[in-house]
């Protein structure tokens, strides 16, 4: 693991895996980098995987709720790879990996060569963000109050079960202010509507979710939307149970992607 640091000096930390063409993969909202390195050794035969902990979650800890904003994280996005001497890459993640990707793809087009967007979550209507406003703060109180486990435990259950697997794998290596300040992110709007994302103009492979935070109907509805969108046969299911089982399932789509992909 090595550290770099955000456009606003945050310290920031990443694992990479592998050598080639760089790629980038983000963990979703409550793991850490740490759900992703299965799926990244699937690919480092071939790729150079890069595999951050997303600012706020495991050892990139950011105590500020200012600082979690979609803009501040896909900015960080493009710090990692400066840091790296990349002038480009390909950049995917999960649930709120895959939602901090689109951004990156939309701010600094120039500086990506495909997406990846794994369980795409939901991009909610004026009355849905009010009511996630309201769940985040809840969550954040009681993290404060009672710890990331009691947080997490009556949401766990409606979450796809390699998900909630995940989550409860990166609890004892979360620090609980800088999850308490991640759920600042629920202020901010990561899109409107999903029309926004037909922007992105690369080459975009997206894997549905399957359930009501990840739903699949609106990834499908975004690979229509997309230009050069592609639907992934592979995804989440409820038989998927670990880390290991999801990087087995989706990394034959996503290499069969890259393959067709031009990477520097």
């Amino acid at each position: 693991m090595f550290a770099y640091f955000g456009h606003d000096n945050c310290p920031l930390y990443a694992t990479t895996v592998g050598y080639g063409p760089t790629v980038v993969l983000m963990h979703g909202g409550g793991p850490d980098h740490r759900s992703v390195l299965p799926l990244a050794h699937r690919l480092a035969d071939a790729y150079r995987v890069v595999v951050p902990d997303i600012r706020g979650y495991g050892r990139s800890v950011c105590t500020d709720p200012a600082a979690h904003r979609w803009s501040r994280y896909a900015d960080d996005v493009v710090a990692l790879i400066d840091h790296l001497g990349a002038t480009d890459a390909v950049v995917g993640g999960m649930g709120l990996g895959s939602t901090i990707a689109a951004r990156a793809l939309l701010a600094h087009p120039d500086r990506f060569t495909a997406g990846i967007l794994i369980s795409v979550e939901d991009i909610e209507d004026d009355a849905a963000k009010q009511a996630e406003i309201a769940f985040l703060d809840t969550f954040a109180a009681t993290v404060a109050a009672e710890g990331i486990a009691a947080a997490w435990s009556p949401i766990l259950p409606d979450l796809a079960p390699v998900i909630a697997d995940l989550v409860r794998e990166a609890i004892p290596r979360s620090d609980p202010a800088s999850i308490t300040a991640a759920a600042a992110i629920g202020h901010d709007r990561s899109f409107r509507d999903v029309s926004e994302l037909a922007a992105i103009t690369v080459a975009t492979l997206v894997f549905p979710g399957i359930d009501q935070r990840h739903p699949t109907a609106l990834a499908e509805e975004l690979t229509r939307m997309l230009p050069k969108g592609q639907l992934a046969s592979s995804g989440f299911t409820v038989d998927i149970g670990t880390a290991d089982e999801l990087a087995d399932a989706i990394a034959p789509d996503i290499r069969a992607f890259l393959a067709d992909v031009r990477l520097s």
